[in-house]
């Protein structure tokens, strides 16, 4: 796979550059590893492409995955939630209300998170605008990377999969808050 686009969120391309170069390098090389092609395995049931070979964001999170077991030092990090009643109206059983909650990123080393995204717009919008706020209030990291499909490559995808143009311009016509983090957006393609 390649990197086909960056976009850089409040100052992300130039803050990771200079903090983070070794970091970066890292990430553009587990991107090249994967072979997208390896990827393509999912058989569509979808009226309008019936039948047709797709990419699996399943299998290429997994690919991921491997990807980033390589370098020495990435891992995840999964930080367990505890829900209140206290904003409740009316008394319900909390017995089940914090089981198993948690928040995750991706990827993590030496305070840069890496998510990356073959799902719905909502997702990636959450990643950068409340996920990796969140971490960073946490001390996890101080920088992120989001990695996204291109257009070209979620086409290629079931539908609804979300992309960097869209997932770009809607970032522009946001802007940027206080309360953000520097983020580089990286646009990858399957070749």
């Amino acid at each position: 796979m390649k990197v086909a686009g960056i976009y850089s969120f409040k100052g992300g391309e130039k803050a990771i550059t200079r903090k983070y170069p070794d970091l970066l390098s890292e990430v553009n090389e587990a991107i090249q590893r994967i072979d997208a092609s390896r990827h393509k395995t999912k058989t569509s049931k979808e009226k309008t492409m019936r039948g047709r070979k797709l990419y699996s964001p399943k299998a290429l999170n997994k690919a991921f995955k491997e990807a980033f077991a390589i370098p020495d030092g990435w891992q995840t990090i999964r930080v367990p939630c505890t829900y209140s009643t206290k904003h409740y109206v009316q008394h319900h059983d909390p017995r089940s209300l914090n089981r198993g909650a948690f928040r995750e990123m991706d990827f993590v080393k030496q305070k840069l998170g890496v998510e990356v995204q073959f799902g719905k717009y909502a997702f990636m919008v959450y990643n950068v605008c409340a996920k990796m706020t969140i971490f960073h209030n946490l001390g996890f990291i101080d920088l992120g990377i989001e990695i996204v499909p291109v257009k070209a490559f979620a086409d290629e995808m079931s539908t609804g999969v979300s992309y960097f143009e869209q997932f770009v311009w809607d970032l522009e016509n946001r802007g940027v808050s206080n309360i953000d983090i520097p983020v580089m957006i990286l646009g990858i393609d399957s070749n």
